[in-house]
């Protein structure tokens, strides 16, 4: 897998960032010939991975979220990484419905991610934080 392109940025965890995250993720994605439908599942992804870190991550507390992409040949890969709690138990944080936070949450966003993504890749220590490896395939047309 060859890298074509890649962009960082960091950020803190202000709820105000995460249309800031989504829009600029779109602009990069979208020098890639893939279709609306596409662009708008890695929009919704970042919105979701990135609300996660602000909401969950960070809960009352301010901290640094890291977020990158990059595009091979065959795909685009989001990172969205922070330093918050953490996640105790990744496989219960994916099950529909499970929030931290049940009376303002639905406990969807991993879901979305799940669906909207080709490849998900989550790991998380408790008091270290989090990172969201979000992958969408595709193929490279010619030039």
């Amino acid at each position: 897998m060859e890298n074509k392109n890649w962009m960082k940025l960091e950020f803190p965890s202000e709820s105000v960032n995460v249309l800031f995250a989504r829009t600029a993720v779109a602009v990069f994605a979208s020098q890639l010939e893939i279709t609306l439908e596409e662009l708008e599942d890695i929009k919704v992804a970042v919105s979701e991975a990135v609300s996660n870190s602000v909401i969950h991550g960070y809960r009352d507390s301010h901290g640094t979220i890291l977020l990158s992409a990059e595009i091979s040949d065959n795909a685009f890969v989001v990172t969205v990484e922070d330093y918050g709690c953490g996640i105790p138990d990744i496989e219960q944080a994916k099950e529909t419905g499970y929030t931290t936070i049940p009376q303002e949450r639905m406990g969807l966003g991993l879901i979305f991610i799940y669906e909207l993504m080709d490849k998900v890749s989550i790991t998380s220590e408790v008091n270290q934080g989090t990172k969201v490896v979000m992958t969408k395939e595709f193929v490279l047309q010619a030039t």
